[in-house]
């Protein structure tokens, strides 16, 4: 297929791009290059032709002679969005569900779009969750991702088939790495600072996916029969990465015995703690199967943050997503509404 991979030079697109091109696929990127710089090391493999262009800006032009659309562009992660609610309702809801409406109208007949398992938030329950339970989002940055898979649903039809991916909470080793979730943040901590360190009181429930294994997901969703996948959501994981907090500083401290475990429970619970199932996508999709756990994610970025020189400054500034951008607006390459510029 000829693929239109958004959020190309992102955490999960740097991944993408080769998995797509290793599967036969021609892949063009998209991206505004907001994190094209963050990079550990050097790329494994130059980036793919692209557009530059902001996600808002796309012109149905541009989507014309794709077979398909994998979209992970996003302002991503929990505290980001509630820092800028509105620029993550315009990009990640009004500005995704654009992209979908004007790839059908290009006649791009496959739409696979990139969701999370934050959509069930506050789940209240002990329950593992699939794809009927209630969505009880927390935050602006899930509820945006709602509101697009309601707007997908509205969309498909028999040309048009989209397919909503309800990612786990990513974890591992990308060239652009991304040090703000959880198992790369405290696999980052106990290498620099010697101290594992879990703020909450480490009960929250939290379903983990390796980046690799989310993209597989979406390339085997693009892949399958339409009637499989048109209109539906699909949890992204595997039950053996349904974990709390606590477990995820174990597993870390397995890997980095040296480093000291803390559980302060400064913070206290998080609303957001849930379990996840992942039933469907196991029956539904039988190409896809998880092949990371845990323990393998953290080994691999203990491994390659020593082997590409990790350092405390780019740690807490190249590969957080709050500190690359208020370092850009700062700069003045990054307007108001977080264009860049120039």
């Amino acid at each position: 297929m000829r693929v239109l991979l958004t959020g190309h030079q992102g955490y999960l697109g740097t991944l993408g791009s080769g998995m797509l091109a290793a599967a036969g696929h021609e892949v063009t990127g998209l991206d505004s290059g907001l994190y094209a710089d963050c990079v550990l090391g050097e790329l494994e493999r130059p980036d793919p032709p692209s557009l530059a262009v902001d996600l808002r800006d796309v012109t149905v032009d541009q989507l014309r002679g794709f077979d398909a659309v994998i979209h992970l562009a996003a302002l991503s992660n929990d505290p980001l969005g509630s820092l800028a609610p509105e620029h993550t309702y315009d990009i990640n809801h009004h500005a995704s569900t654009r992209l979908a409406t004007l790839a059908k109208e290009a006649g791009v007949g496959r739409f696979v779009y990139a969701s999370t398992c934050s959509v069930y938030g506050a789940s209240g329950t002990d329950d593992v969750l699939d794809e009927n339970a209630p969505m009880k989002p927390v935050t602006p940055y899930a509820e945006s991702k709602v509101r697009v898979e309601a707007d997908l649903v509205d969309l498909a039809d028999a040309d048009f088939v989209p397919v909503s991916m309800r990612n786990a909470t990513a974890f591992g080793f990308s060239p652009r790495l991304r040090a703000d979730i959880v198992l790369n943040n405290l696999v980052g901590h106990a290498v620099l600072s010697g101290v594992i360190k879990v703020m909450s009181d480490g009960t929250p429930w939290r379903p983990l996916c390796h980046g690799r294994d989310i993209v597989s997901a979406a390339i085997a969703a693009m892949e399958a029969p339409a009637d499989v996948v048109r209109g539906q959501a699909f949890n992204v994981g595997n039950t053996e990465n349904n974990v709390q907090v606590r477990d995820i500083a174990e597993a870390v401290k397995v890997v980095v015995p040296e480093a000291e475990l803390l559980v302060t429970g400064e913070t206290g619970g998080d609303p957001r703690s849930y379990r996840v199932d992942f039933t469907k996508i196991e029956k539904m999709i039988p190409e896809f199967r998880c092949e990371w756990s845990v323990g393998d994610g953290a080994a691999e970025l203990l491994r390659e943050y020593r082997a590409r020189g990790l350092t405390q400054e780019a740690f807490d500034r190249r590969f957080t997503r709050l500190a690359v951008l208020a370092a850009r607006q700062a700069a003045g390459t990054l307007d108001a509404t977080l264009r860049p510029v120039g």
